[in-house]
């Protein structure tokens, strides 16, 4: 057998006649150069013939090469085996035209680009919404036979999502504490009213910073892990492993998830605002020279319940949907590590975004009520 792919020009009564010979594969010494002369010679003879009788081997590649001769030439085929004629049909030549640059001012490329993201987050809040109704289903199911509570991963996800967050959670409530009393103490010292830093800080910490600080620093640190770890089982196919088994991988993979966000994030609000009070006392009383008596004393007629409830009536929502955007996120991961690092990102990005919309409104809303 030669391995050497050819071709010869032969005369004929119904015209010009290429006749292929040896291996057109792609392991076949010189089959581009000959590829390149089938072609050239192709196009010098309109409506020749390509002879494929003597043929030896052909692959795809071969088939290819020849089918570009055929189609760049007009030329029609001859002595196709079957085998051959599978193969040229399936790897036949295709030509493709460059698209051409669109020219679109930049008002109207905005205007798209606005519209792709309101329709993005339309998108986004519909999926959400249907997922929220799938955890309320499975809730119910667990209702119905509490036996079906994964407790075991509950404990688990709280250990993780609540203890094990407590350390830098404190610290960062502490912290921004100390800023307020600080900056309150500066700013109101020079009209000699040092003490209402005390209202300042209570207020503001517990309906508004304690809570806000505390879920900004979950969906940052937890979200991600539901995100992750959901991605990392559908890219392992584990949750298609679930279903064949017949679970549902809500009720076992994103319940448990969920109800541990729910009990962690006010739990993590109340010790945030203890922290960041702590914190606003400290500075008060080294830096404004307000004695604990009297930041205490003043702190207690500064609050009142409801100031303390805003707060905490605030976290489950925002544990919610910060549970529920991670797990929407991670089950949307396809079979790449590039996806499963963007889907992570959006999760952090949208439930950020979301707790402080949901905060905002709240806000407007307890205004509006007096509370």
């Amino acid at each position: 057998m030669t391995n050497q792919p050819s071709f010869a020009t032969e005369p004929s009564s119904g015209g010009p006649r290429l006749r292929l010979g040896g291996c057109w594969t792609i392991s076949a010494p010189g089959l581009e150069a000959q590829a390149d002369a089938l072609l050239a010679a192709a196009r010098a003879q309109p409506g020749a013939l390509l002879d494929l009788s003597g043929l030896e081997a052909m692959d795809t590649a071969g088939a290819w090469l020849i089918d570009r001769a055929r189609a760049g030439g007009g030329a029609r085929l001859e002595g196709v085996r079957e085998t051959h004629a599978i193969l040229l049909h399936e790897a036949r030549h295709r030509s493709f035209e460059a698209p051409g640059a669109q020219r679109a001012s930049p008002i109207v490329r905005a205007l798209e680009a606005v519209g792709r993201t309101v329709a993005g987050v339309a998108s986004d809040l519909h999926a959400g919404v249907a997922f929220l109704g799938q955890i309320v289903s499975a809730l119910l199911r667990i209702a119905q036979t509490p036996a079906r509570l994964r407790l075991t991963s509950v404990v688990f996800h709280l250990d993780s999502f609540g203890l094990r967050a407590l350390p830098i959670i404190l610290l960062i409530n502490f912290l921004v504490g100390c800023i307020v009393a600080q900056q309150g103490v500066f700013q109101l010292q020079r009209f000699g009213a040092a003490t209402f830093a005390v209202d300042l800080i209570g207020i503001l910490v517990l309906r508004e910073l304690a809570v806000l600080l505390t879920s900004i620093m979950v969906a940052g640190r937890s979200g991600s892990a539901i995100t992750a770890e959901i991605g990392a089982m559908k890219m392992r196919e584990e949750i298609d492993a679930l279903r064949v088994m017949g679970l549902d991988p809500v009720e076992v993979l994103v319940v448990p998830r969920f109800l541990a966000l729910l009990i962690a994030l006010p739990l993590l609000t109340f010790l945030a605002a203890m922290a960041a009070i702590f914190g606003g006392l400290l500075v008060a009383w080294g830096y404004g020279g307000v004695s604990p008596e009297v930041f205490l004393s003043r702190l207690q007629n500064a609050i009142a319940l409801n100031t303390f409830l805003v707060g905490l009536i605030k976290a489950p929502f925002m544990a919610g949907v910060i549970a529920v955007i991670s797990a929407v996120e991670g089950l949307a991961v396809q079979g790449s590590a590039e996806s499963l690092g963007k889907r992570v990102t959006a999760s952090v990005v949208k439930a950020i975004f979301m707790v402080i919309v949901i905060d905002g409104l709240f806000a407007m809303f307890f205004a509006t009520i007096k509370y």
